[in-house]
């Protein structure tokens, strides 16, 4: 028996990456799992092709689940997508489409799901945010200003639903190997050079793993941790916190 037996929980952006790692992860310890994703081609859940842009098929997708199953406990906000570059790098359509995925695809799943979890006993949302959100990388820009709205969001929102029973939590991963680090490095002058220096600048002198940041989502989600609202939780290898000599 698990703390997530019968608990249905939607994860966007779930078909690779942080996301496939979280569905796993929460479908081993019993929860019933469903997959929001632009491709859901060979998810091993019971998946619904959805944009996070579109509100429309996020409506339809999460009441989809919602009939599919019976109705709706989790939410994992996971869906994003990166940018490089310092703030001349990105032109406005640009800016617009990653805050339009990393930031309002958030409130659209969430506002969609928002009448499921109001009669959920053990609600709870989880968000994706990055730890750029509150450490200044170089060549981020875009990418680090839609997850300091995230990590902004991730508290607004848990002190909007708190006392409607609704936990809201956000991750913040240093660093991961993800699929999107992979394309960065793939595009590299010096592919190792540059995996280094990702290396190098996390204290613990390697990559946050997938399944590490799986793991911190599920124990934000978990109603084992029914008192935890409202917390950024660093899975970054120190990259935050700690200053070595």
């Amino acid at each position: 028996m698990s703390e997530f037996d019968g608990a249905i929980v939607v994860v966007t952006g779930g078909a690779s990456g942080i996301g496939e790692a979280v569905a796993a992860l929460l479908a081993e310890r019993g929860a019933r799992v469903a997959v929001l994703d632009r491709d859901v081609a060979g998810v091993r859940h019971f998946a619904v092709e959805a944009d996070v842009t579109d509100a429309r098929q996020v409506g339809i997708a999460v009441d989809a689940v919602a009939a599919h199953f019976g109705g709706l406990d989790i939410v994992i906000n996971n869906a994003g997508i990166g940018a490089a570059g310092d703030v001349s790098a990105n032109d406005d359509d640009e800016w617009h489409r990653v805050l339009d995925v990393n930031v309002v695809g958030i409130a659209r799943v969430t506002r969609a799901a928002l009448p499921h979890l109001r009669r959920s006993a053990r609600a709870a949302v989880v968000n994706t945010s990055s730890v750029v959100a509150t450490v200044g990388v170089p060549n981020r820009a875009l990418y680090s200003a839609s997850k300091g709205a995230v990590s902004a969001l991730t508290l607004a929102m848990a002190a909007d639903h708190v006392r409607e029973g609704i936990r809201v939590n956000a991750v913040t991963p240093g660093t991961a190997d993800t699929p999107w680090v992979g394309r960065l490095l793939d595009a590299a002058d010096d592919r190792e050079a540059a995996a280094s220096a990702l290396r190098a600048r996390q204290p613990m002198g390697r990559l946050v793993s997938a399944a590490e940041v799986a793991h911190a989502i599920v124990y934000l989600a978990s109603p084992l941790s029914s008192s935890t609202t409202g917390t950024l939780l660093a899975v970054d290898g120190g990259m935050a916190g700690l200053r070595l000599p």
